[in-house]
């Protein structure tokens, strides 16, 4: 270490910032690795590299800290996750004085990057010994847990706060630092900034946050792991509506855990619930960091990342697949119909079902009108707009909140102590939380449901599809497009915000897109809202992200903004028809034109060099409302062994408003 200081003036670089950073990263990372990284970059000159690994710092963003593994501090590794913690137990301690009582829940996933020494499970262990090493209780789990299970545990445990070490559905270069606060939901203002500051604030690592191993001897660390999981499947059959029904269905499904973390737990959730295990795919259920098996670990991809999926289904005869993302914090499904193949569900088509099912065995075991104004539902911004369909005809509560779970999670609270009972929540990428034992998205629940929701309409001779299509008929057409552009260049995201925002004059936003006129504009990045009689945003202002949602006057809504964990401008468009509309054509061929000028005109990507997305997220508009009219034809058939019909008898209520 010595030398290498000694060493370091004849390698002045002529920018004082990058020497301060260089000398601070050499000086202070002990991971032989990461520091062997800096060495070899400025040894090579590579001075612009330099100073975009150390030059600047991560950000809270929708889920945390998040960024590639590697070394600098813009990146994920030893120290910066040593600094990120120390910055933790700075604020915790003065916001907590009971913190050495109350402790921090920490756990993660199996990712992992042999070039720098980095893995989550050795990230978590620095992680603890940061607060152990100023005494402070750590409950660090014995192995990889699903993200669900933190902030379970925070809640649970009365924890002051919680850390999960996972990059979620992000490429394999990636890792995060989730953080979850006392109420179990993820950290937001002020929590973040704060916690940022202190980082700064603590930035020299001290000497005993090195030692990973202190929580394999410190008397402070507990091993939550069996408690933890037992109480989680336990409160689990809180959403189990029909166990007797499972144990007898003829249903099978298969599971695939996408290397990572689900299918031990999936497994687990399917016998709480009365189910035999699911089928799990082989070749995807066990950890591997590298995601071997797919292009991608986000099952949201849909049907070009569930190849091996949908091949062992049909083999083994299963007609639901169920796949879980690395972190087993979101959940994708398709479905096998006899007369159409395999369609996989888009995330507002899942939250159209689930969101039909808990309010439906809700009202079952509620008969009372009055109980179901209780009841609240919530999406993002971005997601469908059904539920707000289902809340104006039942009479429930619903709220939007922002893009990001932690909106939700800590919403939750307030809505509680207005006695309300939040039954269902969901983002569009496929998250979805059914009740709320845990405050944030859960693959692992919603696995559970979603099979008990298909056994049960199973038993009513209805599919997954015919009862989308049955829901739509009541509370009208919900028919969505989402999709993205992947664009690394901030400067570049900017000027395209900053275009839309001065489109003919300063402050002067588009009044058309594609020939369709546009009736209102929201930006919650700057807090204007045309909308609204003070032309202030409802939502809160969101000044560190860019977001602008356009509403036309055929009724369609469209959303542009950047992805808060992947480079990314994603585009949401959404027609909302009402109840009875079937004649749905050529809505949808408007919101198709609607969606090709949004990216055009207002993203101009041939212009800025972004890239498109091959195929859009959600299955083709025409093809997936054809597929659910077919659905729902053949869904009124005569039933049979080559397609089931739906024979329900008047009783049955297969939809929420009774008998379809």
């Amino acid at each position: 270490m010595g030398d290498l200081n000694a060493n370091l003036p004849c390698h002045k670089t002529g920018d004082p910032q990058l020497d301060k950073a260089i000398y601070q990263w050499i000086t202070w990372d002990k991971n032989l690795k990461t520091r062997a990284q800096i060495e070899a970059l400025l040894q090579d000159g590579h001075l612009e590299e330099l100073r975009r690994r150390l030059c600047s710092r991560m950000s809270f963003g929708t889920a945390g800290l998040r960024a590639a593994m590697g070394a600098g501090f813009a990146l994920i590794n030893d120290l910066t996750i040593i600094q990120s913690t120390q910055g933790m137990y700075k604020y915790l301690a003065k916001y907590f004085p009971d913190l050495d009582s109350r402790g921090l829940v920490v756990g993660y996933d199996t990712r992992g990057q042999e070039a720098s020494n980095c893995n989550s499970e050795r990230l978590a262990k620095l992680t603890a010994a940061v607060m152990l090493c100023k005494n402070v209780p750590v409950y660090l789990f014995s192995t990889y847990v699903p993200t669900p299970f933190v902030p379970y545990a925070v809640k649970k445990l009365s924890a002051a706060a919680g850390v999960m070490i996972t990059a979620s559905h992000n490429p394999k270069e990636d890792n995060g630092y989730k953080v979850y606060w006392a109420n179990g939901a993820q950290i937001s203002a002020p929590h973040d900034k704060e916690i940022l500051r202190c980082i700064e604030e603590s930035t020299e690592p001290w000497s005993e946050a090195w030692n990973e191993n202190l929580s394999d001897s410190s008397p402070l660390r507990t091993d939550p792991l069996k408690d933890i999981c037992r109480g989680y499947m336990e409160e689990l059959k809180s959403v189990c509506f029909h166990r007797e029904l499972n144990m007898k269905t003829a249903l099978k499904f298969v599971h695939s855990a996408f290397h990572g973390v689900g299918h031990e737990y999936v497994q687990q959730a399917f016998r709480a619930f009365g189910f035999p295990p699911p089928i799990p795919v082989p070749e995807q259920k066990d950890p591997d960091p590298e995601f071997s098996t797919v292009s991608c670990p986000n099952p949201e991809e849909g049907e070009s990342v569930l190849e091996l999926s949908l091949r062992l289904a049909e083999k083994e005869g299963a007609r639901v697949v169920l796949a879980t993302d690395p972190d087993a914090d979101r959940l994708a499904v398709a479905e096998h119909s006899y007369n159409s193949g395999w369609r996989v569900f888009t995330g507002n088509e899942l939250a159209v079902l689930l969101g039909w099912w808990m309010l439906f065995n809700w009202k079952e075991t509620h008969p009372d009108p009055a109980d179901t104004k209780r009841v609240c539902m919530m999406a993002t911004t971005v997601s469908s707009k059904i539920l707000q369909a289902f809340a104006q005809r039942e009479g429930f509560q619903f709220e939007e909140t922002l893009p990001g779970f932690k909106w939700t999670g800590n919403k939750i609270p307030e809505l509680e102590k207005k006695g309300k009972v939040v039954l269902f929540a969901f983002e569009e990428s496929t998250g979805f939380m059914c009740g709320s034992m845990v405050r944030d998205k859960d693959g692992v629940s919603a696995a559970a449901v979603v099979a008990e929701m298909a056994a049960y309409l199973d038993s009513k001779n209805l599919t997954l599809s015919q009862q989308l299509a049955n829901i739509f008929e009541i509370y009208g057409w919900h028919i969505s497009k989402t999709s993205y552009v992947i664009c690394r260049d901030p400067p570049t995201i900017t000027r395209i915000f900053t275009r839309l925002r001065n489109w003919e004059g300063k402050g002067v936003y588009p009044k058309c897109c594609g020939g369709y006129t546009i009736s209102y504009i929201r930006d919650v990045t700057t807090g204007y809202d045309s909308s609204q009689p003070n032309q202030k945003c409802v939502l809160p202002v969101m000044k560190n992200s860019q977001m602008v949602t356009f509403t036309f006057q055929n009724g369609i809504v469209a959303t542009l903004r950047t992805s808060g964990t992947e480079p990314k401008i994603k585009f949401y468009t959404e027609f909302c028809a009402p109840p009875g509309k079937r004649d749905v054509s050529s809505v949808e061929a408007e919101l198709c034109k609607v969606t090709d000028a949004l990216v055009e005109e207002f993203l101009q990507p041939d212009k800025n060099n972004l890239i498109r997305r091959s195929v859009y997220l959600t299955l083709p508009v025409e093809n997936a409302v054809e597929g659910a009219l077919q659905a729902l034809e053949g869904g009124r058939g005569t039933g049979g062994e080559e397609e089931k019909g739906n024979n329900c008898q008047s009783n049955c209520h297969c939809c929420v408003s009774g008998h379809v």
